[in-house]
């Protein structure tokens, strides 16, 4: 996964380590946010999954991935 400014353009992202557990669900939430498509199409549906619970504050994009989830066997 590479991370694109435009998405976290308020971050430093030369020290963004993506290896780091939490800093990568972090940046997942960021992706779901302000991504797009192809942004978003780069991503593992399955941290996705694992990273919804911890969405907050963005219930329209947090219920669109719990309906996708529900008609998907992933």
């Amino acid at each position: 996964m590479k991370i694109k400014p435009y998405i976290v353009w308020y971050a430093d992202i030369d020290k963004i380590d993506l290896n780091d557990p939490w800093i990568k669900k972090w940046y997942i939430q960021q992706v779901l946010v302000h991504g797009r498509f192809e942004d978003i199409r780069e991503l593992d549906f399955k941290e996705i999954k694992k990273t919804l619970p911890l969405l907050h504050g963005h219930n329209d994009i947090k219920s669109l991935w719990k309906d996708y989830f529900t008609t998907r066997k992933i």
